[in-house]
């Protein structure tokens, strides 16, 4: 089967799918051998605008859907060869997106070859950027589905939690004027800023021992502060963009009004998201703990072992805000993502596929 789940994956990484520029074409490339590779499906490609588009491919009437996506990072500095052609040694295969995360795709593509029972997978190309299009589009139709499982670096076991990811916008407004003024120290923008920046680390610093699972604290990065004139005028304007990834069970929105009460009105001009990923599970409080526990029964029933909860967000999470059961599960590490000579393990390859054929076949889905 290995032989197989390769001649699918040295096909996908030869497809430039890097994201950005997200140019993903609807039509022929990398979605028309998909379509090619799964005959007897009933396929809906879906074109979301931007870049962005998916194909969604069923056989018979499965109640569970599998969900990989194609688009990778761009290639880094340091590759001893070309991203886009797939190098087997012994042990490993190397490619851009190899691990993250094509290396599923071809398994799915090869377990459904040796299989005629129901199977479904969404084919996603926007994971790679914060402007999810593709799953939020087809979660809002009607579809059917009560399961998912997301396809990601894992090690080829089932994750039932992560961390959740917020990137956000801070602008503070001051009072223009010349830098010997008594008022300086107050009405900068730039020392707004920098007061609420330590407020905010220093609220992080308070966390390190909240926890969820194996997780714990809240990670918080500052990472762009823009603003001021020059060093002798009381700064109008500053930006702060920063990023923090919340444990399961957190409220999102509680968190953003917190950093927003860090400072006054008369210092904040606004505070917004710019993109949002709610944690895995995605419910709050007790009931994260609910869909852990239902979670777990999924990868119980699906033969699968369970490792620990990752720092890293997946789309699961979008599946899981929308009521489905979700598992992370798929090859690789996610060491070996997003850098130079991407690679995956042939054994997890192989490990990988038989599970999908395995799941498959005896009709856990």
């Amino acid at each position: 089967m290995i032989e197989d789940v390769l001649r699918h994956l040295e096909a996908l990484v030869a497809f430039d799918t890097r994201n950005p520029p997200r140019a993903i074409a609807a039509e022929g490339g990398i979605f028309a051998y998909l379509r090619a590779a799964l005959p007897g499906f009933a396929h809906t490609l879906s074109d979301h605008g931007a870049g962005a588009v998916s194909l969604l491919s069923v056989r018979g009437e499965p109640t569970t859907l599998f969900n990989v996506h194609l688009d990778t990072v761009p290639a880094t500095d340091g590759w001893n060869g070309n991203p886009l052609a797939l190098r087997i040694d012994a042990e490993r295969a190397y490619g851009l997106g190899a691990c993250d995360i094509k290396g599923a795709a071809a398994a799915m593509l090869a377990a459904a070859e040796e299989t005629d029972e129901p199977f479904a997978v969404l084919f996603s190309s926007d994971e790679e950027a914060n402007d999810a299009r593709c799953v939020p589009s087809f979660l809002r139709a009607a579809h059917g589905f009560r399961r998912v499982v997301v396809a990601e670096p894992t090690g080829a076991r089932a994750v039932l939690a992560h961390r959740g990811i917020v990137s956000a916008r801070a602008a503070f407004k001051g009072v223009a004027g010349h830098a010997s003024e008594p008022r300086a120290l107050a009405d900068s923008a730039v020392h707004r800023a920098v007061l609420w920046a330590a407020r905010a680390l220093g609220w992080a610093q308070t966390q390190v021992d909240a926890v969820f699972g194996e997780l714990r604290g809240v990670p918080l990065n500052l990472g762009r502060i823009v603003g001021g004139v020059k060093g002798n005028v009381i700064a109008p304007s500053c930006e702060v963009r920063f990023g923090f990834r919340p444990l399961p069970s957190q409220s999102v929105d509680d968190l953003l009004g917190m950093f927003r009460g860090m400072a006054s009105p008369r210092e904040l001009d606004v505070l917004e998201e710019l993109f949002r990923g709610p944690p895995l599970p995605a419910g709050a409080g007790s009931g994260a703990e609910r869909q852990v526990v239902a979670a777990q029964a999924f990868a119980n029933a699906l033969g699968l072992p369970v490792g620990p909860a990752v720092g890293f967000w997946t789309e699961a999470s979008l599946f899981s805000a929308a009521g489905l059961d979700a598992i992370v599960y798929g090859p690789g590490d996610i060491a070996q993502a997003h850098g130079p000579d991407e690679w995956v393990a042939l054994a997890e390859l192989a490990e990988v596929a038989q599970a999908y054929r395995r799941m498959i076949s005896e009709r856990r889905l």
